[in-house]
Parts: C-alpha cells; sequence; structure tokens
C-alpha cells in the first residue's frame, strides 16, 4: 500500500498524542502564555488543514484559539463586567466547544469566513483549536477556480 506524506504527518501527530510526548507538552506550555486568538504563520497539522482546504496561499490564514474546559455551568466573576466578557454565555450544551472557537474567530475576523477548524491539543483547563478562514474577496482567490466554485456553489 502506498502512503503519502499526509498520512505519515498525521501518524506523527498521533504518537504524540498517544505517548504524551515532551515536544507536545513544551507546545502547550508555550501556548499558555499566548493570548486567546492568535494568528500563526502556518498550520501546525498540515494534514487537518489540507483535508479542510487550506492552501499555501494569499487570502488563507490560520488562527490558533483557546477554549475553557469545562461545562455549562460556569461560576459568574464577583467583580463588576458585562456578561460578555466574563466568558460565560453563549456556551451551550449542544455546542460543542469547538464550534465555540470557530465562533469567536468569526466574531474576531468579521471579513473572512471560517473554512473549518481541527482539535491541537488540551491540558486540564483548556482546549487549542486552529481554525482555517479564507478572504473571499481577495484577488487570489477570486482567481482561483477550484476555490471560487467551493465557496460560490
Amino acid at each position: 500500500m502506498v502512503t503519502g506524506m499526509y498520512y505519515h504527518i498525521a501518524e506523527s501527530w498521533r504518537r504524540l498524542y498517544r505517548e504524551r510526548n515532551d515536544i507536545l507538552k513544551e507546545r502547550i506550555v508555550a501556548a499558555r502564555y499566548e493570548h486567546a486568538i492568535l494568528r500563526v504563520e502556518r498550520p501546525s497539522r498540515l494534514d487537518r488543514a489540507r483535508a479542510l482546504g487550506y492552501k499555501a496561499k494569499q487570502g488563507f490564514i490560520v488562527i490558533r484559539v483557546r477554549v475553557s474546559k469545562g461545562g455549562m455551568r460556569r461560576k459568574r466573576a464577583r467583580a463588576g463586567r458585562r456578561p460578555k466578557h466574563i466568558g460565560v454565555v453563549k456556551i451551550k450544551q449542544a455546542e460543542s466547544m469547538r464550534r465555540v472557537a470557530e465562533r469567536r474567530v468569526a466574531e474576531r475576523y468579521p471579513n473572512m469566513d471560517v473554512r473549518g477548524s481541527y482539535y491541537l491539543f488540551e491540558d486540564g483547563r483548556y482546549y487549542w483549536f486552529e481554525c482555517i478562514l479564507v478572504d473571499r474577496t481577495h484577488p487570489a482567490v477570486m482567481n482561483d477556480r477550484e476555490l471560487v466554485h467551493q465557496l460560490n456553489p
């Protein structure tokens, strides 16, 4: 059986998750000190990004998102602030944390379309996802016939 490059990339990530490798632990520790929504240069998991339609061209961006773990029942903050900034609203039982991450990215980047997202890693407090966004008005995207057909069915 012939296997491609993306199969080997996926297999190496599965091995990292299975073994809880030190490389993965270092990435998690570094990610804790980053912003909750952070634009990254290139996708960490190229196999998943390509499966979602990512292309290494202008008009595509990758965003790493941190979402708190836990269910819907969150303790509300005691100090005064608006509910949106407490982090307890719009988290529903039927909505996965991946969907919460996609929604937050879509709110932050209103001119971009969320193409999809994938799980990156987690610790005891947070999940991290990477979201693929595409700017459908960018000339590099508009001139790509395959992308235009996918974006405008």
